[in-house]
């Protein structure tokens, strides 16, 4: 079983700085692709930004400038930098990313979610 568990949601003022955290753990063989989504109330669950195992990095356009994901592979975790935060970028902040597990001489790659976590922005 492999897990990805956020951290650092909450409510922040617009213009806010938050760094919110992803980290994988459980039979991990490898990660590649690592990614942020994020859902809004009432709307679909939306890419943010995602980053290779090779550190290609991509972002949607409405957060390109202030967001920044990053990872760090030694501790199986990404992060999302997110600075001048507003009111639009309130939603459910997921970490999703693509597993691979070892069972034997078998590799399974899986993809993989976590709970989520909320991000407030008040105006």
């Amino acid at each position: 079983q492999v897990y990805l568990a956020e951290s650092g949601g909450g409510l922040v003022q617009a213009g806010g700085s938050p760094r919110l955290a992803c980290v994988a753990s459980g039979n991990i063989f490898g990660i590649n692709t690592m990614c942020w989504y994020r859902q809004a109330p009432g709307k679909q669950r939306d890419l943010v930004a995602d980053i290779s195992r090779t550190g290609t990095i991509k972002y949607v356009d409405s957060v390109k400038g202030r967001f920044t994901i990053s990872r760090d592979d030694a501790k199986n975790t990404i992060y999302l930098q997110m600075n001048s935060l507003k009111p639009e970028d309130t939603a459910d902040y997921y970490c999703n990313a693509e597993i691979k597990t070892r069972n034997g001489d078998q590799v399974h790659e899986l993809d993989v979610w976590g709970q989520g976590t909320q991000v407030t922005v008040s105006s």
